[in-house]
């Protein structure tokens, strides 16, 4: 058992009662983990027949799993390809709050590092909708941003920005706020030492004042009728309730629609906290905002279009065609204008650039769910060697017929899964898989 601060379990005791002793029980007990599949990408059923982990239900979300048994997890091709994330259960909870079915919502994710919340609502809103993923820490809003595209969020903007400030350029704009609050991490002791080094009674004060803050500039952003879900992975009443508490005493247009408390020694997980705050009113479009201007050189409108005429069955997915220098990226309609004022790091699908008059794709295009199969694509089974030399950059072989930028894909079952791309050229893929995503077994 780790050495567990005297003072939180005086508190816990008093919290927990005749439930203590199976609470600190669990502290002898590993750490679960939690893996979410990404049904952007690939069904349920589908990922849990081909699955090379052992899964279990972990019964918060139906796309949620205790997994087993597993070492390298990140090193596997689904992950890779984005088929999976790997998400602490009852953080899951979040996801089940954040009612994010409606494919029309606009989400903001305020505190969206490393992205597990940001990856779940938007796979729920199918795509479609507009989320804004934000990190105020400009490393982390990088991490933020690469999960993004390895999960192939098209309808995702990340930004990099104090909540504030969204709220200034944002006001009353969004139908769901998430606030997954920086918090003591008191759910984390179990599996990080680091988190009980940095606990202590006026740490938890600390945070309880930061979080009220933060909801503060949420509630300016929820449209009426919106709501904000608020969560910790701590089991402080003063960073969970009393936050709760504070906020609606001092907004009464906001309620409590649903509360809930997960300790590990009564769900399956680490813990958390998770409420959702209704805002009275009706639902009614958000006020509009400026539009991102579209793409209007008729040269590289032409060269995309071609592009993706060859190589996807279906063509582009709805969206508008924008640049940002020589890039250009496919977004929302509906994404803001103010999004450009807010230390952006990723906004939509990053198709490519132009080069000399002719369009060069980017691997986020390959990576992004858009609803299209690719026309000419390369496929290879999970444990197929070629595959492993190609995510380590190396080349591999492919038809002899086959000319141009193709998708190479990974396996599972009858579906087949980019993980990057390259060009074909007589007999020989040109691996183009960005020098930072290499992978070495």
């Amino acid at each position: 058992m780790p050495q567990l601060p005297e003072q939180f379990k005086e508190r816990m005791r008093a919290q927990l009662g005749a439930s203590y002793p199976d609470f600190i029980a669990c502290f002898d007990e590993p750490p679960k983990r939690g893996l979410r599949v990404n049904t952007l990408k690939i069904g349920i059923d589908e990922f849990v027949a081909h699955s090379p982990y052992s899964l279990q239900k972990a019964g918060i979300i139906d796309e949620g799993f205790v997994i087993q048994g597993a070492e390298n997890v990140g090193k596997h091709p689904y992950h890779a390809a984005g088929l999976f994330y790997m998400q602490e259960p009852s953080a899951m909870s979040s996801t089940a709050f954040c009612g994010a079915d409606d494919s029309g919502l606009r989400v903001l994710d305020m505190c969206a590092a490393p992205g597990g919340k940001t990856g779940g609502a938007a796979a729920r809103m199918r795509g479609r909708g507009v989320i804004i993923a934000n990190e105020i820490v400009p490393k982390r809003a990088r991490l933020l941003a690469q999960n993004t595209e390895r999960l192939g969020l098209p309808n995702a903007a990340v930004i990099c920005e104090r909540p504030d400030r969204i709220a200034a350029a944002l006001p009353g704009f969004f139908d769901t706020v998430l606030v997954d609050a920086p918090c003591s991490g008191e759910g984390m002791f179990r599996k990080d030492e680091t988190a009980i080094l940095e606990w202590s009674p006026e740490h938890v004060a600390a945070c309880a004042e930061r979080q009220k803050l933060i909801m503060e500039s949420a509630a300016d952003c929820v449209a009426p009728g919106g709501a904000i879900v608020y969560s910790t992975c701590t089991f402080s009443p003063d960073e969970n309730e009393g936050v709760i508490e504070a906020f609606i005493s001092k907004h009464a247009d906001f309620s409590v629609e649903i509360m809930e408390r997960l300790y590990p020694h009564s769900s399956c997980g680490e813990g958390h906290f998770v409420c959702r705050l209704r805002r009275a009113g009706e639902r009614s479009p958000a006020p509009s905002a400026r539009r991102i201007p579209e793409l209007r050189d008729k040269a590289a409108l032409a060269a995309v279009g071609g592009f993706a005429e060859d190589l996807l069955e279906n063509g582009l997915p709805e969206g508008a065609l924008v640049s940002a220098g020589e890039r250009i990226k496919l977004i929302p309609r509906d994404m803001p204008a103010e999004v450009l004022s807010l230390r952006p790091v990723a906004c939509g699908v990053d198709m490519g650039e132009m080069r000399k008059g002719r369009f060069e794709p980017s691997h986020t295009f390959f990576m992004a769910a858009l609803g299209a199969e690719f026309t000419r694509r390369i496929e290879f089974e999970p444990e197929d060697e070629r595959l492993f030399a190609f995510l380590a950059g190396n080349t591999v072989p492919c038809p002899e017929n086959m000319r141009g930028w193709a998708a190479v894909c990974v396996k599972a079952g009858e579906g087949a899964y980019p993980l990057g791309f390259g060009k074909a050229v007589a007999g020989t893929m040109k691996n183009h898989l960005p020098k930072g995503l290499y992978i070495n077994r």
